[in-house]
Order: structure tokens, then C-alpha cells, then sequence
């Protein structure tokens, strides 16, 4: 597991505006994992590990997390995908994400399709979520309520609260996932809030009107403890595509890959082995 500290290996180009920063590693068929939120790629450090051995694995870190630079004009997490596959010249790619990167992966089926094999999506369903439960209406009001305040400590612990889902405690996670996520996050706020000119990110507008123009496979992993809403966004997206379906690691919330990452992969490995010219 790792602990959250930014990965070694981390490769850049200089993007429009700023530097984008991503890891490449192995040879084989293109698989893109894109992190969450607050996070940056070491959160897929597990299956970095593992599929390099068959693929060509891709985890870049978004504009303003990571090793990336923050925008300071207008742009899409999706474009930033799709400049970067076809600067490796790697497409169609597997493209997965958890979480806000999930939601890039729908955009980048959405809007570069030609640059998608299969899409994989964990605890969420498009760039446009509609969050209407309690529990995770709270936890998102809170993080930002405490961010705005200037109180990052208290912002990321209650964004920790993710770890655990709405039926346990904190303490009931893996310590280790929760130390990696906690640096993660205080990497992020440290390195890239706050400081001034920086842009936010232009939605993809109208993705739940256009799920049926997905033609390529769809898996979403889910982690069985996750949140009601991100449960519900992932079902709706799964059934809103052609060829959807879903899967569920038992024991696991938010980030299913980082706390049971052997169930997690057998699922991956299983989905991507289905796959025309995979086997």
C-alpha cells in the first residue's frame, strides 16, 4: 500500500498552460486510472503494481493535485486526458477513475470517444453528480464550509469521512489507507490552494442526456459500504449505456481499490480479460 506520498517515476510535459504530470508504466494494452479528489496518482499505486505486468499503465495527476500544475486559464479535465493519450500515441485506452475521476472518465467517453475501449468508473457516475442524501450532503457541505473557513486540517479529516461511509467510524479503516489518503489530501491543499490565479475546471455539460452514445463496455466497481448517492450516481450511469455493469467489493467505501485492492483487481482483471483481443 503506499503511503501516500507523491510517487517516484513521475514524468511531465508541458501542457497549454502549465505542466501535467503522469507515470507510465509496462507494455501492452493502454489502461488510464485516474485518482480522486484531493488525491493524486499514488492512490493507484496497487494496481500500478500488478497490471504493468499486461498493460501499459497510465495514471496522470490532474491539473492542480499532484505533480500537476493548477490552470490559470479555462480548461476540462477531460481535454488534459486526451492531450496527454495522444502524446503517448496510446489510444483507445481503458480509461477508469474513482470518484471526480471517474467523472472524468465518463466526460472522456463522452467527449473523445475515439480514445476509449472500455470505461470503469468506482463510487460515481458522471461529472454531474445530484447528491441528495444526508450523510454525504453533510460530509461535502462540512469539507467546504471548513476549507473556506481556512481550516484545512479540519477540511481533510472531515473528508476522510469518505474512507469510512456513512455505517463506520474512522477508526474502523485500515490505518494505512487513512495515512495515505490524509497525505495525499494535505499535498494537494499545501501545494496547490490558495495560491492565487488559478482557474477551475470547465463542466461537461448535458453527460446524463448523452450516456447512450457510450457504445464501449462499462464496468462500475463499487465499494459495498460507499454512500447511498455514490451507489445510486453509479447505478444510474450503469444503466443509462448500452453495456453496463456493476460490481461490489464487500467491506470496502469510497475507495474499494486502496482498502481490499486483490478483490478490486480481480474484478479489473476479469472485466479487462473480457474485452475484444484481451485474451
Amino acid at each position: 500500500m503506499t503511503d501516500g506520498s507523491p510517487p517516484d517515476g513521475l514524468r511531465s510535459f508541458p501542457a497549454e498552460d502549465g505542466v501535467l504530470a503522469y507515470r507510465d508504466r509496462g507494455t501492452g494494452p493502454p489502461l488510464v486510472l485516474l485518482h480522486g479528489g484531493f488525491l493524486h496518482g499514488a492512490m493507484w499505486e496497487p494496481q500500478l503494481d500488478r497490471f504493468a505486468h499486461t498493460h501499459r499503465v497510465i495514471v496522470p495527476d490532474a491539473r492542480g493535485h499532484g505533480g500537476s500544475t493548477a490552470g490559470t486559464r479555462p480548461f476540462r479535465h477531460t481535454d488534459d486526458v486526451a492531450a496527454l493519450l495522444r502524446r503517448l500515441d496510446c489510444g483507445p485506452a481503458v480509461v477508469a477513475g474513482l470518484s471526480m475521476g471517474g467523472g472524468i472518465a465518463t466526460d472522456t467517453a463522452l467527449e473523445h470517444p475515439e480514445l476509449v475501449r472500455a470505461l470503469v468508473v468506482s463510487g460515481v457516475g458522471t461529472s454531474e453528480p445530484d447528491f441528495r442524501d444526508p450523510w454525504t450532503t453533510a460530509v461535502l457541505a462540512d469539507v467546504q464550509q471548513l476549507l473556506l473557513g481556512g481550516d484545512a486540517t479540519g477540511g481533510i479529516e472531515r473528508f476522510l469521512d469518505f474512507a469510512a461511509g456513512p455505517y463506520r467510524t474512522l477508526a474502523e479503516v485500515d490505518p494505512g489507507v487513512v495515512g495515505a489518503l490524509r497525505t495525499m489530501a494535505r499535498h494537494t491543499l499545501t501545494e496547490h490552494c490558495g495560491t492565487g490565479g488559478q482557474a477551475r475546471p470547465v463542466p461537461v455539460t448535458r453527460t446524463w442526456e448523452r450516456l447512450a452514445g457510450i457504445a464501449v463496455p462499462v464496468l462500475a466497481v463499487n465499494g459495498g459500504l460507499d454512500s447511498e448517492d455514490h451507489l445510486r450516481l453509479a447505478g444510474r450511469l450503469v444503466a443509462g449505456v448500452p453495456n453496463g455493469r456493476t460490481a461490489v467489493v464487500d467491506g470496502t467505501a469510497h475507495y474499494p481499490n486502496m482498502e481490499r485492492p486483490d478483490a478490486f483487481d480481480t474484478v479489473l482483471a476479469e472485466f479487462l480479460a473480457e474485452l475484444p483481443d484481451e485474451k
